[in-house]
């Protein structure tokens, strides 16, 4: 194995904890470098929780079971650190370690290689040039998360990981405090979720919420109001509900293509929908949740 130095003139740091201080990008310290590892062959098993990360059943496999998450990209990563969750490694192109000499990355090791390397591990060009695995952290139950939100996203089969990452950054940006996920959504914690959301996943609490969709008894018990996303011609215009069915919303949102499943809005207290034009009936998952949110929200004050 071959070490480098972080930056020329630098030493190994020594062991034992994780002396630095949180700041606005992260956990900092000054002066400080610490060895960089060179990874020169794809198979090495010290970067194997970066191993074929376009391979979305494999990943879906070996992320939750080991309890882990990569983190693509500089600001996503300070982002995961800033929310508090552990590194295990840092893996980055060689030509891009300076961009984390400010971290203070403690024992957890950082690996360098070439884009070549990286690319044939990782199965994709890191065009970002910075990835990194955390560990994740326990989630709240859904008592928890809804004893402490005034208004919530629900989502039933949302299994695009776009899409879902699409729906945090929209919550986090429009004033939504919690996410809550049917058993059968994706994970947010997908590469690609976190990356479209642009790290907000790591912003907003989420939640299981099960059994479905029996459990949307519990968010009623909460003192939320059920508000079921659907083009349903019964459907209430978003636009036209009342103070006390804003109050305290819990926005229900379907898959793409195939909307909320009967149960579910059975389920529900209020069937609303977005007005349409040109004869379009729905919008894009993401997009309608967007909406939705700016709507529900929109005398808030700022």
């Amino acid at each position: 194995m071959r070490r480098c130095p972080l930056f020329p003139g630098s030493v190994p740091s020594p062991g034992g904890g994780n002396p630095g201080r949180a700041g606005p990008a992260g956990p900092t310290r000054q002066n400080r470098p610490v060895p960089v590892h060179e990874i020169t062959d794809p198979d090495d098993d010290r970067i194997a929780d970066y191993r074929a990360l376009t391979d979305v059943e494999l990943r879906t496999r070996w992320e939750p079971p080991h309890g882990l998450f990569i983190a693509e990209g500089e600001l996503v990563l300070r982002r995961a650190l800033r929310a508090g969750y552990p590194a295990r490694s840092y893996l980055v192109d060689a030509k891009r370690v300076d961009q984390l000499a400010d971290l203070d990355t403690g024992d957890t090791p950082v690996y360098a290689a070439t884009p070549e390397v990286l690319q044939r591990a990782t199965g994709f060009h890191v065009h970002r040039g910075v990835l990194a695995s955390f560990r994740r952290k326990p989630l709240p139950s859904a008592a928890e998360v809804l004893a402490t939100a005034r208004r919530v996203v629900i989502l039933e089969d949302v299994n695009n990981h776009t899409n879902l990452g699409a729906i945090f950054r929209a919550v986090a940006a429009l004033g939504v405090d919690a996410v809550l996920l049917s058993p059968t959504c994706a994970d947010p914690l997908y590469r690609r979720s976190v990356r479209v959301s642009m790290g907000e996943v790591f912003a907003i609490p989420y939640a299981k919420l099960e059994p479905w969709p029996d459990a949307l008894g519990q968010v009623r018990a909460a003192g939320f109001t059920v508000l079921a996303m659907t083009p349903a011609p019964d459907a209430v215009p978003i636009q036209r509900l009342d103070a006390g069915q804003r109050a305290r919303a819990a926005l229900l949102m379907g898959a793409e293509g195939a909307g909320l499943t009967r149960a579910a809005m059975d389920a529900s207290d209020v069937r609303v929908v977005i007005p349409m034009r040109r004869g379009v009936d729905s919008l894009n998952v993401a997009a309608a949740t967007a909406v939705a949110c700016w709507e529900l929200g929109r005398d808030d004050p700022l």
